[in-house]
């Protein structure tokens, strides 16, 4: 099998393992480029801005790990064999699947220290948009 055709098959198994892992769930996306939307949107108080940014900084060190391991991964089988390749694909996905799962704990941390005002517009934003929003226990919710 040419270095082509697999190339082809390894990207078709990767788009279609994300097409089927597609998050219903509404984040808010945090250590993206949209914290300086979140603080004014939310109207973040200055305790909630610094856990934010110390949040996404641990974010990015977490991630920026596994993005490293997934470019290792990668070059290791640059000219693998279909069945290697196939292997390669599960461990990509097992990576994707930490750092989505990065992501949803930096989320929930945040929305841990919503006031009740600021969670019930977090909730209506994404019922405007038909995303289930990330369930947080009530009683830590109420700081």
């Amino acid at each position: 099998m040419t270095i082509l055709l697999q190339k082809i098959l390894l990207l078709v198994f990767f788009l279609s393992s994300l097409l089927c892992s597609a998050q219903m769930d509404c984040s808010l996306g945090v250590g993206g480029r949209d914290d300086e939307t979140i603080i004014q949107v939310f109207q973040l108080n200055e305790d909630q801005k610094e856990k934010m940014k110390n949040w996404s900084a641990e974010l990015n060190v977490r991630n920026t790990l596994l993005k490293d391991k997934a470019k290792r991964l990668l070059k290791q089988h640059e000219e693998s064999s279909p069945e290697a390749l196939i292997q390669m694909s599960m461990e990509y996905k097992t990576i994707l699947d930490s750092m989505r799962a990065n992501v949803l704990m930096i989320d929930k941390r945040l929305l841990s220290v919503f006031n009740k005002r600021q969670y019930d517009l977090y909730v209506e934003l994404c019922s405007s948009i038909s995303m289930h929003p990330i369930f947080v226990r009530r009683s830590d919710n109420e700081k």
